[in-house]
């Protein structure tokens, strides 16, 4: 094999390879945080800890790349800069790991698969994402509806217990701690409302990128504010806590590197390349393998149980990501055929970066 097919073949294999490395950090992350707050370490804290870390990553970063290109930050800007800091850095992943203790990691991971599907919602109700007669426009109305159906089987749906084959029918705990007592609803409903403020963050990010297109620039004010803001928020949460703060060379210590090094600073940047080179229906195409990842790694490392209602409910929402998905992918060819003037949300708003994860 010539030097030239190997090259042709690492560029055609170099996508995949990343983006399943990406949704193997994400697992990672999941499995990291949630045994952490089983442990009684305050959300609140370490979301602080985790931003603090990005910045600090990030910083350099864009201090030197975007240094040519950074416009100047005026009043509006900086408005803007501190509103998606509080949408979802603050709102949203306070609501998601809130939402997590109170369910399970698996669990939060299946129903972060509506994400797209709340997207495209809100990018409607904005009148940034318009619907039409054809099928594949329909679809993603479909695919939404499929979504949010298929989150509320996972919620309001138990069912049996199912044995894992590594499990050798054994019966597990539900993985809970000191500070976790479990409420499916009051947890879904947490993680979805925490869904709607990062949809709202896509839309908002945006149009914030058109007049600061300096991306490394903007994350790291992103991460900045929502240090911050979180820091306000902690410091009000665990007013007369001390010991909420403490951290050592434990997992608590790793969560707050983790989340900032590789689920912040390095996902950020991989997935821009990838979805420069692929598109974010790529990137994003990929998500449900997360949800099995993390599945396998939590009823091994957290004895989490899997019930049937949720297993069910989890395929359904998958169901309607792909509807959601192909309908956007096929509006996007459309529209690069037609080379329509219509004024539509970028496909990145349709993308979210991480995790809430």
């Amino acid at each position: 094999m010539s030097m030239e097919s190997v090259a042709q073949l690492y560029n055609r294999v170099k996508p995949f390879f990343v983006v399943i490395v990406l949704q193997i950090a994400s697992a990672g992350m999941t499995i990291i945080c949630k045994f952490t707050l089983d442990q009684g370490m305050s959300q609140h804290v370490l979301i602080v800890y985790r931003y603090a870390v990005a910045t600090a990553v990030i910083a350099p970063f864009a201090l030197v790349f975007d240094r040519k290109i950074r416009p100047k930050l005026t009043f509006s800007l900086f408005a803007k800069i501190v509103l998606l800091g509080l949408l979802e850095p603050v709102i949203d992943q306070n609501l998601y790991y809130t939402g997590m203790k109170y369910t399970t990691a698996t669990f939060t991971a299946a129903l972060c698969n509506v994400l797209p599907a709340m997207a495209f919602l809100m990018a409607w109700i904005c009148r940034l994402e318009k619907v039409s007669r054809r099928i594949h426009s329909q679809a993603k109305v479909l695919g939404t509806i499929v979504a949010l159906g298929g989150a509320m089987v996972m919620t309001l749906v138990k069912g049996a217990m199912l044995n894992l084959p590594w499990t050798n029918g054994n019966g597990q705990q539900e993985s809970r701690g000191p500070a976790n007592q479990q409420d499916p609803i009051k947890g879904a409903l947490m993680i979805l409302a925490g869904c709607v403020c990062w949809s709202a963050f896509i839309i908002l990010q945006a149009i914030t990128l058109k007049s600061y297109p300096a991306e490394l620039s903007l994350t790291l004010w992103i991460c900045l504010m929502g240090t911050v803001q979180n820091s306000i928020l902690a410091l009000v949460m665990e007013w007369g806590n001390p010991k909420a703060w403490a951290i050592h060379l434990d997992a608590m210590l790793l969560a707050a590197v983790y989340g900032g090094v590789i689920s912040t600073g390095i996902t950020y940047y991989l997935q821009g390349v990838i979805m420069k080179d692929r598109g974010p229906v790529f990137v994003t195409a990929f998500r449900p393998l997360t949800m099995i990842l993390v599945a396998i790694m939590a009823s091994f490392m957290l004895n989490e149980n899997m019930y049937l209602g949720m297993v069910i409910g989890a395929v359904i929402i998958v169901v309607g990501l792909y509807l959601v998905l192909w309908g956007k992918s096929k509006d996007d060819q459309y529209l690069t055929k037609s080379n329509s003037d219509e004024v539509l949300p970028s496909a990145h708003t349709l993308s979210p970066m991480n995790e809430s994860a």
